[in-house]
């Protein structure tokens, strides 16, 4: 589902000065599978993310999303319908309920019918355990609380491609842990190719595939 091949990203930071955020990376991961990707600060992950995620162009090297070049894919179809991403920040609108913050990528994309988005959202909110926030705002939820209504918003469109950015950072351990395993849980029953980015070693080492990168490269490759 997702080929790389030889991807490189150089940043121009002026006067001569340029810094290799990826160097000749590549992988190919199959539909529905969960891979993580682990490192330090500045290894190339979240240059990776942005790649995946289609808000980067600018690089050398192949990226394949299901046999098409992703610079192919109209930008605005494929973050709407291939590709979903949840943030380490949550990026909750404050003034929005649960139920509203989840349906906002479908409200502005006219996606789907009332009954369709209603169905859908309720699904997502049993999914993740939010049946009874409903109607809360962020300022009312836990930590815990809001990454899972980041990861229903992020599946709501049914994306083929979840991607998690530091999605334990601003979590304690335990609560963290149970993110994963609902990450985990969701990839089972939506069959949604999953690649969670960390700089948590166990984390990304209890996931089935996962590879660590070191300035750039896939680390002892």
């Amino acid at each position: 589902m997702i080929l790389i091949d030889n991807l490189t990203k150089d940043y121009f930071m002026g006067r001569g000065n340029v810094v290799r955020a990826l160097d000749g990376f590549s992988c190919d991961i199959k539909k529905g599978e969960i891979w993580g990707v682990i490192g330090p600060s500045g290894c190339g992950k979240s240059t990776l993310l942005n790649i995946l995620g289609g808000l980067d162009t600018k690089y050398s090297g192949d990226v394949l999303i299901n046999e098409k070049d992703i610079k192919k894919y109209n930008s605005n179809y494929y973050r709407r319908n291939i590709v979903a991403t949840i943030f380490q920040q949550f990026y909750l609108v404050p003034s929005l309920t649960v139920e509203e913050n989840i349906l906002l990528p479908i409200v502005f994309g006219k996606q789907k019918k009332k009954k369709e988005m209603n169905d859908r959202v309720n699904f997502l909110l049993e999914r993740v355990g939010l049946e009874k926030r409903k109607k809360h705002r962020p300022r009312e939820l836990s930590g815990g609380e809001a990454q899972r209504v980041a990861i229903a918003r992020a599946l709501i469109a049914n994306p083929e491609i979840l991607l998690a950015d530091e999605p334990t950072g601003n979590l304690d351990s335990k609560t963290g842990r149970n993110i994963i395993d609902l990450l985990i849980d969701i990839n089972e029953t939506e069959r949604t190719t999953l690649i969670v980015v960390t700089h948590d070693i166990s984390i990304g080492e209890s996931l089935n595939n996962h590879i660590e990168l070191l300035d750039g490269r896939v680390k002892n490759v």
